[in-house]
């Protein structure tokens, strides 16, 4: 029903700034909430931000508050993740996610339905 495409990724220096895409086709909803996930080689996937299409309400995740800012543009149905003073720690794979009614249980991988496949971010040091 939904597909979901990142884009952006990229190999940066400990200190620069990436700016990922995740441009959604298919059927959408303007309740559908986005939310970025990364998952670094041997580690569980984890939250790192989501938004909601009916509303301006974001959620960080405490290891990227003030550093990552995620935001939509649902003229072009596409969610962006702004990565500031990128760390090596932040070197993952990022994912895009999204469904409908996450909740308060929008830090969960289960509760998104669609992802997308993926874009490498890798900090050196």
């Amino acid at each position: 029903q939904v597909q979901l495409v990142e884009s952006g990724g990229g190999l940066v220096q400990a200190g620069g700034s990436l700016r990922l895409s995740c441009a959604a086709s298919g059927r959408t909803f303007s309740n559908y909430a986005m939310g970025w996930f990364r998952q670094a080689p041997g580690k569980e996937r984890e939250f790192q931000a989501v938004i909601s299409w009916s509303g301006a309400n974001t959620y960080y995740a405490d290891s990227v508050k003030g550093r990552f800012t995620i935001s939509r543009d649902n003229a072009k149905n596409t969610v962006y993740l702004q990565m500031n003073s990128l760390k090596p720690e932040d070197t993952a794979v990022y994912y895009c996610a999204a469904d409908t009614f996450v909740g308060r249980l929008y830090y969960r991988v289960d509760a998104y339905d669609y992802w997308g496949q993926g874009t490498q971010v890798t900090v050196s040091s």
